[in-house]
């Protein structure tokens, strides 16, 4: 009688626990990270008799949880490329918005600003024609001031974003340590604690989030936390990640333990949203401020110095149109033992790279790694040095062997845009000098153009164009060297002594062209700077694209930066949508399938508490007959 007993009372509690097992399934369905649960039952072996084997019932031997290690760890690592691309498609958006196109965009106010001097050049003491070009200048100064605004509140946005993150894996990192904790201690029986391994899961999902993690199990249940190959989590240990800067510059992730930092490199972060934010920080803005800034500072020093050429309204020499930008000094690295301030100015605008530097002096000069590209060249000898366009030299102080330091020449110039103008007088639009053409004269010749174009000592000596039989012209004068039989071509410029001079029609045989000081006559009704100021529109100067087009090449790279993040996030969020569909469909909880459970184990429960109720009902017969 016993023994019916005891069937009745295993199945009744078998099927119970399947009962708790399945309703903690319903309860969880929506829980996040949560994996399906299923009790495990086994028969209970026989109880050997004459006529066989007589069955004892049922057991339950565990709670399994519907769990495939392959696929949470590739839906991990899927959703943490995702979380990375996405981050990085994101900033790149906002960068693009800064650098629009039309009218409203920087290319605009460029040309639109040295355009206005075609009507200066056309009407020299149009003082409203003045004030037009001084008014787009301002608007052009405002529009780079604005844009390098935006590219600071972009900076300060991602690094509160940056520093949110740091602080998110962290706290992810201590409370894996403490599950580990829980989950080793809880491994000294047979069972697994299921519901403890799917919220440690789930933090591993959220902390690849924000960086991509690797993962070893322990003997004792615990999981070791990698990342790029440095130990973030050891059992129930977390080390903390702080966010640091480098000596080039660039923000990175870093551990400390003890007095030991170690520096993650960014290209072996593999995913997460912090390796996206670096990657945008240390790369895609970084370039935006270094090309914005470069084509700032050369259309200021462009502009400046052929300002400087011409003569105001008044009589004056031209002076600064923009405020002149100034290269910030170097900065020296923490752990440099000598005194120098390493500083730089601008050698040629053509040849500037937008770019910053890392300088390391040596025993046999300097070497200077170029960031943007990573190139480096090594100089021997002393400075000054001269790199892409700029003179280095020690201004002050004396360098070291091992020394770094940091130039950052174009990061900021943007906002440092200013027209310094105040009135339309003082605008320099006439030429220092002036050419006649001989009153004897007996050709066609006459002048094209006339600006100087250089500073030089002789730019307002008298020189002379005699034109010879030959269809040649010779050149006499201070400064010029006094050349013959140099080749006439209408229309070809002409230049000595910093100014360039173009001839249209045909000269004969001793006539004879002027090159002087602008008299002052002249020089109120004259525009020859202006004409030259107009003519920097289409001067060679960014990376082979003239003045005109200089925006346009920055906005088409950061476009396709911006095309190339948005691909990318597309497709690694299809294949994050795809894996995680595949580990739901193990793990995830079907409601319909739990209810069919639920009403096969109501019946096996209900059966069981019969079979208890029959076997009491006999046992009670049995000890009435028995009285």
């Amino acid at each position: 009688m016993s023994s019916l007993l005891n069937l009745g009372s295993r199945a009744l509690l078998a099927n119970q626990i399947a009962l708790s097992t399945t309703g903690h399934n319903i309860a969880n369905a929506s829980t996040v990270g949560y994996s399906r649960q299923t009790t495990v039952m086994q028969q209970v072996s026989g109880q050997y008799t004459g006529a066989g084997y007589i069955g004892k019932g049922v057991e339950v031997v565990g709670i399994e949880r519907a769990h495939n290690e392959f696929l949470t760890r590739q839906a991990t690592l899927a959703q943490s490329v995702q979380a990375m691309d996405v981050a990085r498609a994101d900033r790149l958006t906002s960068l693009e918005d800064i650098f629009q196109g039309g009218k409203s965009g920087l290319g605009a106010a460029v040309t639109d600003m040295i355009n206005g001097f075609s009507d200066v050049a056309s009407t020299p003491t149009d003082v409203t024609a003045r004030n037009v070009v001084i008014t787009r200048a301002d608007e052009l100064s405002a529009r780079f001031r604005n844009a390098q605004t935006s590219l600071d509140d972009l900076q300060r946005g991602v690094n509160a974003q940056l520093g949110d993150s740091v602080k998110t894996i962290n706290s992810l990192a201590a409370q894996i340590a403490q599950l580990n904790e829980k989950i080793s201690l809880s491994n000294g029986g047979s069972q697994s604690p299921n519901d403890l391994l799917d919220q440690r899961d789930q933090l591993l999902r959220d902390l690849n989030q924000q960086v991509q993690t690797h993962t070893v199990a322990a003997d004792d249940g615990s999981l070791n936390v990698f990342v790029s190959g440095q130990t973030l989590v050891l059992g129930k240990s977390a080390t903390p990640v702080a966010l640091i800067q480098a000596e080039n510059g660039t923000s990175k992730l870093a551990m400390t333990r003890g007095a030991l930092t170690a520096v993650l490199d960014d290209n072996m972060l593999g995913g997460g949203a912090v390796a996206g934010l670096l990657h945008f920080q240390n790369s895609d803005l970084a370039a935006a401020r270094d090309g914005l800034g470069r084509m700032a500072l050369a259309i200021s020093i462009e502009v400046n110095a052929q300002h400087r050429m011409g003569i105001d309204l008044e009589g004056r020499p031209g002076g600064d149109f923009f405020k002149p930008i100034e290269i910030p000094d170097a900065m020296p690295a923490n752990g440099n033992t000598g005194n120098a301030v390493v500083g730089a100015v601008v050698k040629d605008t053509t040849a500037m790279e937008p770019s910053s530097y890392q300088l390391k002096f040596t025993a046999a000069g300097v070497d200077v790694l170029r960031l943007s590209d990573g190139k480096l060249t090594s100089f021997t000898g002393p400075m000054p040095i001269d790199i892409d366009g700029l003179t280095l030299s020690v201004d002050s102080g004396a360098a070291a062997v091992g020394d770094g330091f940091l130039l950052r020449p174009y990061a900021s110039a943007a906002g440092n845009m200013t027209t310094v103008l105040n009135s339309p007088r003082e605008l320099a639009a006439a030429s220092p000098i002036e050419a006649r053409v001989a009153a004897a004269n007996t050709g066609t010749v006459k002048i094209g153009s006339l600006a100087a174009t250089a500073a030089n000592a002789n730019t307002q000596s008298t020189v002379t164009l005699t034109f010879t039989a030959a269809g040649t012209f010779d050149i006499s004068g201070a400064g010029t060297g006094n050349p013959t039989g140099q080749s006439y071509a209408a229309g070809q410029p002409i230049s000595f002594n910093g100014w360039q001079l173009t001839l249209t029609g045909t000269p004969k045989a001793g006539d004879t062209i002027t090159i002087q000081a602008a008299t002052p006559g002249y020089s109120n009704l004259n525009a020859g700077n202006a004409g030259a100021l107009l003519a920097l529109r289409d001067k060679v100067m960014f990376d082979g694209a003239p003045i005109s087009d200089g925006y346009a090449s920055l906005m088409a790279e950061v476009g396709v930066r911006a095309q190339s993040a948005q691909y990318a996030a597309g497709i690694s969020s299809s294949i994050a949508t795809s894996l995680e569909t595949q580990r739901t469909s193990v793990s995830g909880v079907n409601l319909d399938e739990e209810a069919a459970k639920l009403l096969q184990y109501q019946q096996a429960y209900q059966a069981s508490a019969k079979m208890i109720q029959i076997a009491q009902n006999v046992f009670d017969t049995l000890l009435q007959g028995m009285r």
